[in-house]
């Protein structure tokens, strides 16, 4: 079986990877990178996004269609069938992933510049040889799903939380996941504009790049550029949507 990555390793005791890859789906769901009625990606392809077997993929989808949150269906692809989603205990994260989205863009976006950096610093020290390996692991399916914004957001969601994880205040990690999570379901749509999954894997690869060479001012740098690029692309498209100003602006 190939080796979770690190958001895994500290539970691995308390849950069997079924349950933890079963989260993760959940989370998917419920921060709004998989919406209702979204094709499942294969169990080929998360195997390989979140670096477990298929037959780990496999269990964890049986219980999702066991609790009617997803549908299976013979000869086709496996769909979301509920959004209503409750996060357990157990968590990756923010316990109600929409819940950041009640916060001012602005407020949102200062607080990953001061928290995320210090974060991202602590881990370029601590980054294990092998977690490095998994985020280059990791660069080459994002490469392979530059034309699907969903499976790169999933990709994407994977390669900070194995970062953010190897840093030594698990605290600060789960509140950088939460900010991490802030409107997920317009980053979708960022996503799919022409140019920015390009643009977001030249920022992970900088990224990567720094931490290879343990050096957590570049790896900080590189975070910074990246978090920036991110509001950015967000305010642009927030002043195209009218529904969207609105959470914007906090209200």
């Amino acid at each position: 079986m190939t080796v979770p990555l690190s958001p895994l390793r500290e539970s691995i005791q308390k849950q069997t990877a079924k349950e933890l890859i079963r989260d993760k789906l959940v989370a998917l769901i419920a921060s709004g990178i998989l919406q209702m009625d979204d094709e499942i990606p294969s169990e080929r392809e998360l195997a390989s996004m979140l670096s477990v077997s298929r037959e780990t993929v496999r269990g964890a989808i049986q219980r999702l269609a066991g609790e009617g949150i997803v549908h299976v269906s013979q000869g086709a692809r496996t769909r979301v069938a509920k959004v209503d989603v409750n996060i357990v205990a157990r968590r990756i994260g923010i316990a109600n992933p929409s819940a950041i989205n009640g916060y001012d863009l602005d407020a949102v976006h200062g607080a990953r510049l001061l928290v995320e950096g210090a974060t991202v610093r602590d881990a370029a020290l601590r980054m294990s040889v092998a977690d490095i390996g998994r985020l280059k692991d990791s660069l080459e399916v994002q490469r392979a799903s530059k034309d699907d914004p969903v499976r790169f957001l999933i990709c994407d969601r994977e390669f900070h939380l194995t970062i953010y994880y190897a840093s030594s205040n698990r605290l600060l990690a789960d509140f950088v996941v939460d900010l991490y999570t802030y409107m997920l379901d317009h980053r979708r749509a960022a996503m799919g504009k022409p140019g920015a999954i390009a643009q977001s894997l030249l920022d992970h690869e900088a990224i990567v790049s720094a931490l290879g060479n343990r050096d957590p001012d570049g790896v900080a740098r590189a975070f910074h550029q990246h978090i920036v690029r991110i509001y950015d692309t967000t305010v642009a498209l927030s002043a195209g949507e009218p529904h969207m100003k609105s959470s914007a602006n906090g209200s």
